[in-house]
């Protein structure tokens, strides 16, 4: 039996009268793909922002290989090797694909920036860069600006990015976010293709994608776990159908 790399106790937020995460417990294993689904205002992305450390709880516990985590700043986080993309890319534009990706390394390794002497003039940067660009099937776009390439490239990136701090626990937080079919498959195909060489923590939206990629599903409805399981055990669950995948809603879901 795989290790639970995060063990989350109790989580409880809210925000004024409105609750958001209510008494969450969920266990996550080592190097599986849990994916935590749930409708519209569900609480997914402030459980998130919880297990970042971008938002304390209001009460519970978070820890992390058997660590308490729960009030440590996100950057103590990102060292202990938790990383967090958003729903919305944070990439440099005018910069080159691969200069994004060695400022990544750089702030890893705990380098000053210095942007113009470029990062990607330093072969200390430039050689993790590269097999950061090709794990994620960006290499021959290195030397394009971020911003002439295509949406599904700025999340690759950005997942590269994440990577570069050589995380044990990733947090993707929709990563399929307003792509077309073709993107949201190729990035299927990229996590795919690294499940089972880091924990990721997945909230998505794209059914499709959940099921083909999901080692095990939680599902949240109103701030709460009300079931977790292996994707077919969560397909044949009432309970979720009712409240989550039936009547075609699980197009419309959201954070």
């Amino acid at each position: 039996m795989p290790e639970k790399i995060l063990q989350i106790q109790g989580l409880c937020k809210s925000f004024g009268g409105l609750t958001a995460t209510d008494n969450v417990n969920l266990d996550v294993f080592e190097n599986e793909v849990n994916a935590i689904i749930g409708p519209n205002g569900a609480g997914k992305t402030t459980l998130v922002a919880q297990l970042s450390g971008s938002l304390d709880p209001d009460a519970g516990q978070v820890l992390f290989a058997g660590q308490d985590i729960t009030r440590l700043p996100a950057h103590t986080r990102s060292h202990l090797g938790i990383a967090r993309s958003y729903q919305i890319t944070s990439i440099f534009l005018d910069l080159t694909i691969l200069e994004n990706a060695a400022l990544a390394v750089q702030a890893h390794d705990g380098h000053s920036f210095q942007f113009f002497k470029p990062a990607a003039e330093d072969r200390r940067l430039i050689d993790p860069a590269m097999e950061l660009l090709e794990r994620v099937g960006l290499a021959d776009r290195a030397h394009l600006p971020a911003r002439v390439v295509s949406h599904g490239e700025h999340r690759q990136l950005e997942i590269a990015m994440a990577l570069a701090s050589k995380p044990r626990l990733l947090l993707l937080d929709e990563p399929m976010a307003g792509m077309g079919p073709e993107e949201s498959q190729r990035m299927t195909d990229f996590l795919q293709s690294i499940k089972g060489t880091v924990t990721i923590l997945l909230i998505e939206h794209d059914m499709d994608a959940v099921f083909a990629l999901a080692d095990r599903i939680s599902v949240l409805v109103y701030g709460r776990v009300i079931a977790v399981g292996a994707p077919e055990e969560i397909r044949a669950n009432l309970d979720v159908r009712e409240a989550y995948l039936g009547e075609g809603e699980a197009s419309d879901a959201g954070s």
